[in-house]
């Protein structure tokens, strides 16, 4: 699993940076109540760097590989569901920003266990 899921993880951070970048103008700009769009930006600027840095540290953290996947799909519902929000006028499907929320909760969480269960040791062979 770690080889598919650590080439994602910068590749999600630079799509979550940029998305961030371009909803925080979007929200700047547009007209009427752009609080959703304003949330998503953050959400989407504040787990950028998040998960470029489990990235550098994917070696050594055990849990590196279950936090990014529960912060990125976390993050990929919860904005996802608030942007579709704005823009169509109903959300992705039912629960879909409270269970991104969740995810995204435990993707930290996943990241604090990781200094519970140390770090990963290099195997001798």
């Amino acid at each position: 699993m770690n080889r598919y899921v650590k080439p994602l993880i910068p590749l999600l951070s630079g799509i979550f940076g940029c998305a961030g970048v371009a909803l925080s103008a979007a929200a700047a700009h547009a007209g009427g109540d752009t609080h959703l769009l304003a949330s998503a930006s953050t959400m989407c600027l504040a787990h950028a760097p998040a998960l470029l840095a489990l990235y550098t540290c994917f070696g050594k953290l055990r849990t590196a590989a279950p936090a990014a996947i529960l912060l990125g799909l976390g993050n990929l519902l919860f904005s996802g569901d608030v942007i579709t929000l704005y823009f169509r006028g109903s959300g992705l499907f039912p629960m879909a920003a409270p269970i991104g929320g969740f995810a995204m909760m435990a993707g930290w969480l996943a990241i604090a266990l990781g200094a519970v269960f140390g770090e990963k040791t290099e195997s001798t062979v």
